[in-house]
């Protein structure tokens, strides 16, 4: 069997195995069977792209079919769907998304009764029985299809929690929300604040999500905050899961600039929990030398939202992300929210009476190498990937730069490459350590090389 979810769902091009109707189908199916045994309730939600209302169709067609009944929420955010689920009293919930990605893309992620990801043995039966797709239905057992009024607004109300009370009067901020899913809250929520906003990216035809604009290209945006004079630009992807920021000069802000905000800031107003932050293996390390100085300890995790949320919960964190712009503020979010991340950056922002530029960046980074190698097929990547002499290469690496340095050897989830990342004191000697690993993929058939960084 082909294992189809990766670490947030499964995605694919629209209308292609396996984002196909009849893939979504068999899915929906198989989770009624599977899943929704007890309340025989499904909510479903979509973001603005156009094979959104295909396979919201099929999906509704496959619980159905199986006596669960539907709710549709419409066109609404992820982390809006996961803050939600618990209170609509479902077995599960339905995300269509696929995130930062082109229109021609979509996926879809599952969720559990209370809005978070299924642990990979539940995922594993969803799989293997959708893939048998042998389930039959009853004339008798047929669900109903019902839509939910206005969902966003307790999410909404539960994320200006994230102001403790702060207005954003005297702010002047543009918003680019991806021609996606946040393309009416993101506005209002600031608007409402009291924020004065300019907004691009904020009219979704099916087509445009995600296209030159929003947290992957952030462009538009930095011209659109110098043009207008605004004091930060905010950017989200297509289902509002991440955030890139800009200052009042044009210039991004990654992720790990923007954990280091938080955690700062949380940590003056004593809202940061047990004095801590989670980022994963690909964070600077810059960011943990940083966070130490201001007495904050950083753990890590495996790349992917949900492994920063396990480690959260383990270590008893309310603030963790990734350097890719997923932020997660648990007190007020299950998962990733580019709102609520926005909200406390804009409090902090302007309680702290200084510019942007003056603010970032809040720590300076280590060097950094980055080479992601792609491969002809897939089977050369896997032998890539799980490569013995490869892998002991980089342990030798690592031992050499110590505490003081990286090394990440890691098989992407959604692109036919391995990306190896290395940070150390001095950008030459780590690209000359990268090229030493990359030697090793040398013996495989390589489609192409691309250096990041």
């Amino acid at each position: 069997m082909t294992k189809l979810f990766g670490t947030d769902g499964v995605r694919g091009i629209a209308n292609q195995y396996p984002m196909t109707a009849d893939f979504a189908l068999a899915l929906a199916k198989a989770c009624g069977h599977l899943i929704c045994t007890k309340k025989k309730k499904v909510a479903i939600a979509k973001d603005t792209r156009l094979s959104g209302d295909m396979l919201e169709a099929a999906l509704i067609a496959g619980f159905t079919s199986q006596g669960v009944d539907v709710l549709r929420l419409g066109i609404i955010p992820t982390p809006a769907l996961t803050s939600l689920t618990a209170d609509l009293d479902v077995d599960m919930a339905v995300m269509i998304t696929a995130s930062h990605n082109p229109y021609t893309d979509n996926g879809i992620k599952l969720l559990n009764g209370q809005g978070d990801r299924f642990d990979d043995g539940i995922i594993t039966k969803i799989e293997q029985l959708t893939e048998e797709n042998s389930l039959t239905s009853s004339p008798e057992k047929i669900g109903k299809v019902s839509m939910v009024e206005n969902p966003s607004q307790l999410y909404i109300e539960k994320a200006l929690r994230a102001l403790n009370g702060q207005k954003l009067s005297g702010l002047r901020v543009v918003l680019d929300c991806a021609n996606g899913a946040f393309s009416e809250i993101l506005p209002k929520v600031f608007l409402a604040a009291g924020a004065g906003v300019i907004t691009i990216g904020n009219q979704p035809d099916g087509k445009n999500i995600n296209k030159d604009c929003g947290s992957q290209h952030t462009e538009k945006l930095s011209q659109m905050v110098v043009e207008t004079h605004a004091q930060m630009g905010i950017a989200v992807d297509g289902d509002g899961d991440r955030i890139i920021i800009v200052d009042e000069l044009g210039n991004r802000l990654d992720g790990d600039q923007i954990i280091a905000f938080l955690a700062q800031t949380l940590h003056a107003e004593n809202r940061l929990k047990n004095n801590c932050a989670v980022a994963t293996v690909f964070s600077n390390i810059g960011l943990d030398k940083y966070l130490q100085t201001l007495g904050i300890k950083t753990y890590r995790s495996a790349v992917g939202e949900k492994n920063v949320i396990l480690k959260m919960r383990e270590v008893g964190a309310n603030l963790g992300g990734e350097e890719s712009g997923h932020m997660v503020l648990s007190d007020y979010s299950r998962t990733g929210d580019g709102m609520v991340t926005a909200l406390v950056v804009a409090s902090g922002y302007l309680k702290s009476g200084r510019k942007m530029s003056e603010l970032f960046p809040v720590f300076q980074p280590y060097p950094c190498s980055e080479v992601d190698t792609y491969f002809a097929d897939k089977a050369e990547l896997l032998q890539a990937a799980q490569d013995t002499q490869i892998l002991s290469e980089a342990e030798k690496v690592r031992q050499e730069l110590g505490e003081n340095g990286n090394v990440i050897v890691r098989k992407s989830g959604t692109e036919p490459l391995v990306k190896v990342k290395i940070m150390g004191s001095d950008y030459n000697h780590i690209c000359a350590l990268n090229e030493r690993i990359r030697q090793g993929f040398m013996k495989y058939k390589i489609a192409k090389t691309r250096v990041v960084k």
